[in-house]
């Protein structure tokens, strides 16, 4: 797969989006960066990454998403490929947080923003955005940040976990429309506290105990309440508190 290698740009999904806006671009292409200085996560909330320390990468995916409604199936796919890639190379107290930070024990590790844009031939095309905190160790101002390092005591090396991942990514994507069931069970099983009541907030429910029990087809997490009821929330309508 096709890997380019930046210094320093604003964003590594902007700068994939426009140069696939502007030319063909081969699919699984890679752009990695140094240091990007609009790092976005889920809703619009921004990453902050030491220069050269951290794994910034983008990687175009087209035509694997053919539903409108199996939207949540790339999630699935890049959740589990970064988490298996992590669990191999022996990384501690790996669990996926809905519904797509990495984390370890119980500090976050990596986040995955995926943007989805549709063609007029109705096929989906799809910018997957992944962070990974590695050789940064400083998170005064994050304390519920960590990263390799710190977890595992030891440094890595940047850019082969780009390509080892995009690897993963390709490997997963290419066997999840006959294997969805497969991905589906790996990603519920390492589901972060899934099952351990705990303590929810919502803007329309104010706190509450839960406990989480999945998360539906297009990508809701479902939480049973003390009343033994499940309900379902999207993302930024529900906050753990852990």
């Amino acid at each position: 797969m096709k890997v380019i290698k930046l210094d320093a740009i604003d964003s590594t999904n902007e700068f994939l989006k426009g140069l696939a806006n502007k030319q063909e671009v081969d699919n699984y292409t890679i752009v990695t960066a140094k240091n990007q200085t609009k790092g976005k996560g889920q809703m619009g909330s921004v990453w902050n990454t030491e220069s050269g320390k951290n794994l910034i990468m983008s990687i175009l995916v087209k035509d694997f998403l053919s539903d409108i409604n199996r939207l949540f199936d790339l999630n699935i796919a890049v959740a589990v490929a970064v988490h298996s890639v992590l669990n191999e190379m022996g990384i501690p107290g790996l669990s996926i947080k809905w519904p797509n930070d990495i984390m370890s024990y119980n500090k976050k590790i990596g986040g995955i923003l995926i943007e989805n844009s549709i063609k007029s031939d109705a096929t989906f095309s799809s910018i997957v955005g992944f962070g990974l905190n590695v050789n940064q160790t400083n998170f005064e101002m994050l304390p519920k940040a960590s990263s390799l390092a710190v977890v595992t005591n030891r440094n890595f090396e940047v850019d082969s976990l780009a390509v080892k991942i995009g690897e993963a990514i390709f490997k997963i994507t290419s066997d999840m429309k006959s294997n969805s069931v497969f991905y589906w069970n790996q990603y519920d099983g390492v589901l972060f506290k899934k099952g351990i009541p705990m303590a929810f907030e919502a803007p329309l429910k104010g706190r509450f105990m839960g406990i989480i029990t999945g998360v539906s087809v297009i990508g809701k997490v479902q939480i049973m309440l003390e009343d033994d009821t499940v309900e379902e929330f999207d993302i930024k309508e529900v906050q753990m508190l852990y």
